[in-house]
């Protein structure tokens, strides 16, 4: 046990030596403890309380400025920082919102998207988180020189956050070949990029309304150009997608694209309803060719796929993939091509509510609007509802449920049918 000590010392000591030339050395970081200590305690805060401790001193900015911790949190092997990033509403007009879920009050706004004066309610875009780098990709908006009006058209435009800069600010990469809304996309590490596939112009109100597409393309990031693949094998939007590193046949790396629409019909002659897909398309990335899975459930089961969390591995391997299906979880099995019940919700979600569903840290959440009720201060002591964030967390492992809640700073509930989501890993 002390040899153990010693070497964590040692390493932690070894560590810090990427400061002693800098000013850190003028002062100790904080008075009455060794810097080493200060250093792990400091490294160990919430992503938004470090973000608002840089302005404390000159030891800390430099500290805890994404150069030195970044490095500083490797070296010290502590766990990596899973936050989520919610998009309550158009990203151009209401900013991002990071939350480590740590510290569930722990709430940090990142800047509003740039965009053209002229285009608005940008929904239906993609939101990815690569390393350090957060991106919007696509989505529908409603440009003010159009005509209709009430028609959204497709945006190709690309953006790009880095997390790990003090000064946040969105970067536009180069524009997608074909512009779509609501599309499968993920990250590909062997390409160092972007797979993005379907897609079209998804009105946020009204699904049916819209073009669909079944072009794929990809992004090199070293390049910084878009690259067109081979299509799917029929037009899809609404349609989400992950990726199985070494799932398919000699251990090649596989695009999965579920779910989404690939036509309508109407009601009655008059009102247009969705033909959502049961069945699942998958890309080889070294083949390059697609090939149809079967349908997914039977008819009658339900109506369409719900929204997917998949869960991975340290190196990226897909472990387990997830469906919340109004009150219920189901665990995909990829044998048999069918969906299984895994658990159901501690708290019951009504139909007529929508909920994100995200996974975190090994753990499936499940997030909804709410108001809860709080004791408003003064003499009278009134009972008052305050708008709150609940989280319904289940661990696969254990198949137990935990609640927490939360203030966002937002000003009105949130419809997870239009809001966005990603985890972001620091």
């Amino acid at each position: 046990m002390a040899s153990s000590s010693s070497s964590d010392s040692g390493r932690i000591a070894g560590t810090l030596a990427l400061r002693t030339s800098s000013a850190l050395v003028a002062a100790s970081l904080i008075p009455g403890l060794p810097d080493d200590v200060a250093t792990v305690i400091l490294c160990l805060l919430t992503f938004p309380d470090q973000s608002r401790l840089r302005a404390t001193s000159r030891a800390w900015c430099l500290l805890l400025s994404a150069a030195t911790l970044f490095p500083l949190r490797r070296s010290l092997r502590l766990p990596r920082r899973h936050l989520l990033c919610l998009f309550p509403t158009d990203p151009s007009l209401s900013s991002p919102i990071l939350l480590d879920p740590a510290a569930p009050t722990a709430w940090w706004p990142l800047p509003p998207l740039p965009c053209s004066p002229q285009l608005y309610g940008l929904a239906n875009f993609a939101a990815l988180a690569v390393g350090r780098h957060l991106y919007v990709l696509g989505g529908s908006c409603f440009d003010a020189r159009s005509y209709p009006l009430g028609q959204p058209s497709a945006s190709a435009a690309v953006y790009r956050l880095d997390l790990a800069n003090s000064r946040h600010c969105w970067e536009r990469l180069p524009d997608m070949q074909l512009p779509r809304g609501s599309f499968a996309c993920a990250h590909t590490p062997s390409a160092g990029g972007l797979l993005v596939a379907g897609g079209g112009s998804r009105h946020p109100m009204f699904p049916s309304i819209g073009s669909r597409t079944g072009s794929t393309e990809w992004y090199d990031a070293t390049a910084q150009s878009w690259h067109l693949g081979a299509s799917m094998p029929r037009d899809r939007a609404g349609c989400v997608g992950f990726l199985a590193r070494g799932a398919g046949d000699g251990g090649e790396d596989e695009f999965w694209v579920m779910g989404g629409y690939d036509g309508y019909t109407t009601l009655g002659g008059v009102v247009p309803n969705d033909v959502y897909c049961r069945d699942a398309v998958v890309l080889g990335l070294w083949s390059g060719k697609w090939r149809v899975i079967g349908d997914m459930w039977e008819e009658g089961e339900r109506r369409r796929l719900g929204p997917i969390a998949s869960l991975s591995a340290d190196d990226g391997r897909i472990t387990e993939v997830f469906m919340l299906d109004g009150n219920d979880v189901f665990r995909y099995d990829f044998a048999s091509n069918r969906w299984l019940k895994e658990a159901t919700t501690r708290r019951k979600i009504p139909n007529t509510e929508s909920c994100g569903f995200i996974p975190m840290n090994g753990e499936l959440y499940v997030l909804r609007s709410a108001k809860v009720r709080v004791e408003a201060s003064g003499p009278w002591r009134q009972l008052k509802k305050k708008l709150a964030m609940e989280f319904q967390v289940y661990n696969p492992v254990t198949k137990k449920w935990r609640v927490l809640t939360t203030h966002p700073p937002v000003d009105a509930p949130i419809d997870f049918r239009t809001a966005a989501l990603c985890t972001v890993e620091l």
